[in-house]
């Protein structure tokens, strides 16, 4: 392992150097290279957003075609060498530098749940069993089990497991975030993706055009991976007031809208980890909790708990076999493959922000915690939202699924709500943890972003009020053209995953080396 020296240990959220420039400190190659493209994505679409699209979905079909079976066993060893690491000795080695965490336990958990599941977390929870229930899988099809079935809700949520389950958040940080703390808190080296790559390419990757391309990559799949979310809550809220308040449905309620959650996240972002990104957070966390529970309540409790037991152990029983479905590739390439993409695409900065957020936790703590626990709490709150769904549908067929005829998410969230007591508060309640929860995925990736274009895990305030600005800007650009702007945008993430994937490649042996490295260091 090459080693450099020691990096700095200071713990001041705003310390920087060379203040007095907003680029100062900022690696131009890599901030021209992504803002370019996101500039040129998006002047393209204003002027014909149907030959962008075009051109995505051709990059789509090449892409899912090419490496959908490579994305599937990445994120199937990601997750299983992972707790190997965990389980064994090296389970005990302490990261990033210090001997204990910096951050609460609650507060840690509270952040890295949040910054995933995002406000996809909320409609997608709502709107995808429902889809697999009206539209049964193929691994599910095939097994004489009738559409409209209590067993076919069941077999809808487990699919839903597996898309959002143990592999989805495995490949967040749970090696990547290894090999980042090791190399950025112990040997000194950049906050950056090219970093990944530094165990096999070594000095070549951390100057030069090589490593601005990694970076710039990573970067273009994040922001369009984040502008896509934050772009459809802009429509997504903006129907939902529409139908609760009757406040017409027009542009200038979803930039009003877009205004307000900018101006959130990104204050957000520039408090800093130890504060904003805290707060919203936990708020984000006890406001979602206290939906979980009166749903549980006042919803139709025996079908969540039946169907989050039965479901989970239809998920467990078939794992392997969806997790490594090929029998049809036109549906696996628009839901798992699809997915996978998704998720690749926020690997490495979702893992430069896990490291920033755990250092003083043990490999045991951050692998279970991304890739056990996290996954097994984000089921149960897909059964809670989707699996009241389909205990409405199954009771009245229709009174779900023809509001989400034609894929309409925000209306099977709505239908679901308006569904339960009080009905009208709790749609408003879940518009709100909506916001919250793309507010708590904006900051955390806009101070991501930030951490790569200067490489340090104190980026300065310019650097983070520039990215969140430019994320909401480019989000209001794109639905001035409706949906499909965004759609192409949440495309474009999964051809970007691409040479992303790539990048998470090596992390699948270096992150046992280090932590075998590491356990010696530390007399384990």
């Amino acid at each position: 392992m090459n080693t450099t020296t020691q990096a700095p240990t200071s713990n001041q959220e705003l310390q920087m150097p060379n203040k007095s420039s907003l680029l100062a400190g900022v690696d131009m190659p890599v901030f021209l290279i992504s803002g370019g493209v996101l500039a040129l994505f998006a002047v393209f679409a204003l002027y014909d957003i149907e030959l962008v699209s075009g051109w995505v979905n051709t990059a789509f079909a090449t892409s899912t075609k090419l490496f959908g079976a490579y994305w599937q066993v990445l994120l199937l060893l990601t997750f299983v060498i992972g707790l190997f690491l965990a389980v064994g000795r090296t389970g005990a080695v302490v990261l990033g530098g210090i001997k204990t965490p910096e951050i609460s336990t609650f507060q840690w958990i509270s952040i890295i749940m949040c910054t995933l599941l995002a406000g996809g977390g909320v409609f997608w929870a709502a709107a995808e069993p429902m889809a697999h229930f009206t539209s049964p899988p193929p691994l599910f099809a095939g097994e004489g089990t009738e559409t409209g079935t209590t067993q076919a809700a069941y077999n809808a949520l487990a699919q839903s497991f597996m898309h959002w389950g143990f592999l989805a958040w495995a490949i967040l940080g749970s090696l990547t975030g290894i090999v980042f703390m090791y190399l950025h808190y112990e040997k000194g080296l950049p906050l950056k993706p090219r970093t990944l790559l530094y165990p096999v390419l070594g000095e070549r990757v951390m100057k030069g055009p090589l490593g601005a391309i990694v970076d710039s990559s990573c970067v273009l799949a994040v922001v369009a991976g984040t502008v896509g979310p934050i772009g459809f809550l802009g429509l997504q809220v903006s129907f939902g007031l529409e139908k609760l308040f009757g406040i017409p449905n027009t542009y200038g309620t979803q930039v009003s809208i877009l205004l307000g959650l900018i101006a959130i996240y990104t204050l957000s972002a520039v408090s800093g980890v130890n504060r904003g990104i805290q707060i919203l957070s936990r708020a984000n966390v006890l406001l979602a909790v206290g939906l979980m529970l009166f749903i549980l309540i006042f919803g139709p409790t025996a079908f969540i708990i039946d169907g989050y037991l039965h479901s989970f152990g239809i998920y467990m029983k078939e794992f392997i076999p969806m997790a490594t479905f090929r029998a049809n590739t036109g549906w696996l390439d628009w839901w798992t493959v699809f997915f996978w993409g998704w998720f690749l695409g926020y690997g490495p900065l979702m893992a430069m922000f896990v490291a920033r957020i755990s250092r003083g936790r043990t490999i045991r703590e951050m692998v279970l915690l991304i890739s056990v626990v996290a996954p097994v709490i984000t089921c149960f709150w897909f059964t809670i939202v989707g699996g009241a769904g389909l205990s409405f549908e199954l009771s009245n067929p229709g009174v779900i699924s023809e509001l989400f005829t034609g894929f309409n998410l925000p209306a099977a969230l709505l239908a679901i709500t308006e569904q339960l007591p009080m009905g009208f508060f709790i749609s408003v309640l879940f518009l709100i943890l909506t916001t919250i929860f793309v507010a708590t995925t904006g900051d955390s990736m806009t101070y991501a972003v930030s951490m790569v274009m200067t490489g340090t895990d104190h980026p300065q305030t310019g650097v983070r009020v520039f990215w969140g600005v430019m994320m909401g800007v480019m989000a209001a650009l794109l639905i001035s053209i409706g949906s499909g702007g965004i759609s192409a945008l949440q495309s474009f993430i999964v051809v970007t995953a691409v040479p992303v994937s790539l990048v998470l490649l090596p992390s699948l042996w270096t992150a046992p080396q280090i932590a075998n490295k590491m356990a010696k260091e530390q007399g384990l």
